[in-house]
């Protein structure tokens, strides 16, 4: 079994209200020197069997099409064993 993480996180030049709300947030409960946070989602999807080439292109196509908005997000997969 293989477990295979999609990372999904605003693109840079897009801004995160969440992100700066959290910033916000930390002064307000006395942790400083934060300069920036960007709140995203992490997706973490079980295969029943090994990884393969054909199954690897269908998870980057459902992380594009599915998982994420590629106007304003981008994302990264990686393979856990």
């Amino acid at each position: 079994m293989a477990r295979v993480v999609v990372d999904v996180m605003l693109k840079p030049e897009i801004l995160d209200p969440q992100g700066r709300a959290i910033v916000g947030a930390f002064g307000r409960l006395g942790v400083h020197g934060v300069a920036d946070v960007r709140q995203g989602k992490r997706f973490e999807i079980t295969l029943d069997g090994e990884p393969t080439d054909e199954v690897l292109a269908d998870l980057h196509r459902m992380a594009e099409e599915l998982l994420s908005n590629p106007v304003i997000e981008s994302y990264a997969l990686r393979v856990e064993q």
